[in-house]
């Protein structure tokens, strides 16, 4: 009992980390590819979170590929694959490595004047359910999304600010018992214009918690750089901190982006 109890938490904690942005932002952007370019996104993190006797190391890998189908409208395809050990009192108790499920979106940059800074998007999205279900990330069955994003570019920089929902269903019963079906999320992040090559990022956010045994919300600061090393590739690394014990201690970031 104590060691499913375990792992259904932990399956919670995996299954917040739902949404993907500019790397190592958490934080989307309005900026689509324009119609027939293309991106392709690699990203990885690792986390460690400690509560009470219990340790949690988990890690995740992420393929994503955006693809402008008009000026002004990207598809978006990831595909998730995660890694997580859990030990309760120095006793490993679950040590999986699966993939998590595919989630397809669609980026729809609806407010854009040539005259202002501001631009407004939106990003709705499902989760198909690709993924191990049975003792794994997987869900069972398709989940909803939808992510309002507003970006204001200056001089200096650029801000980003993104408020979502989203719609969790799960087919195994006890992981429907376990986490929240409807939830919310909001996120600011900032972009600083460092150097030529270097942009300096700082990004702030809060969701609702997946577990309904816990009613504190998860809040993380995360701080990073983007480096361009060419016009058309960008390596980024970050390092994000939870604000409360809802949210991992640390996770380290680093991410690829290639454009063609």
């Amino acid at each position: 009992m104590l060691k499913k109890a375990i792992q259904l938490a932990a399956l919670c904690l995996l299954f917040s980390v739902k949404a993907y942005a500019n790397h190592p932002l958490i934080t989307d952007d309005s900026d689509t590819q324009g119609k027939g370019h293309f991106q392709i996104e690699l990203d990885g993190e690792s986390s460690t979170n400690t509560l009470n006797a219990q340790q949690e190391r988990s890690a995740q890998l992420a393929a994503i590929l955006s693809a402008g189908i008009t000026n002004n409208i990207d598809l978006l395809i990831t595909l998730p694959h995660q890694w997580q050990r859990l030990k309760q009192d120095g006793i490993t108790q679950s040590d999986t490595s699966e993939f998590d499920d595919m989630r397809t979106e669609m980026k729809w940059r609806f407010f854009d004047p040539e005259d202002q800074a501001l631009t407004l998007a939106l990003k709705p999205g499902i989760s198909i359910p690709t993924g191990k279900e049975q003792n794994g990330p997987g869900s069972g069955k398709l989940a909803t999304a939808l992510t309002f994003i507003a970006t204001h570019k200056g001089a200096l920089g650029t801000l980003h600010c993104n408020f979502g929902y989203r719609c969790n269903a799960f087919r195994d019963k006890e992981k429907q018992n376990a986490a929240r079906q409807n939830i919310w999320l909001a996120s600011l992040a900032a972009e600083l214009n460092t150097a030529a090559h270097l942009r300096t990022v700082l990004n702030i956010g809060i969701e609702s918690n997946e577990a309904r045994a816990s009613d504190s919300n998860p809040a993380v600061l995360l701080g990073g750089v983007i480096y361009s090393l060419s016009e058309n590739l960008d390596l980024d690394l970050g390092l994000k901190g939870g604000l409360n014990s809802a949210a991992p201690d640390t996770t380290m970031l680093a991410g690829l982006t290639a454009h063609f």
